[in-house]
């Protein structure tokens, strides 16, 4: 477990990661925890994407609503949130161009 102070995030490993937080082994899971009360109180499982617009739009598009729109988390890339057609928040995740 690592704190991002500047974010009042805590990064959590499984398995060895790159630079960038990635797992090196296929299949491992990484995350992460917001300080409580910051809107996101339980697990909530993220999508790693190339590109967070084109993902928003076809949720919509197959019946899924936009919960946040595409923010930046930092210099590390960008996030955004929807909800499922069964009413799941989901999250999604797009790395800041290198």
């Amino acid at each position: 477990m690592n704190r991002m102070p500047d974010f009042e995030y805590v990064m959590i490993t499984t398995a060895p990661s790159d630079e960038m937080g990635e797992p090196k082994i296929a299949g491992a899971i990484n995350g992460g925890m917001p300080k409580r009360g910051m809107g996101l109180d339980h697990p909530v499982v993220t999508i790693h994407v190339d590109d967070i617009d084109a993902a928003l739009e076809k949720v919509e598009k197959l019946g899924g609503k936009v919960a946040a729109r595409k923010m930046p988390a930092g210099e590390m890339g960008f996030t955004a949130y929807f909800e499922d057609t069964e009413g799941n928040l989901v999250g999604l995740w797009q790395d800041a161009e290198m």
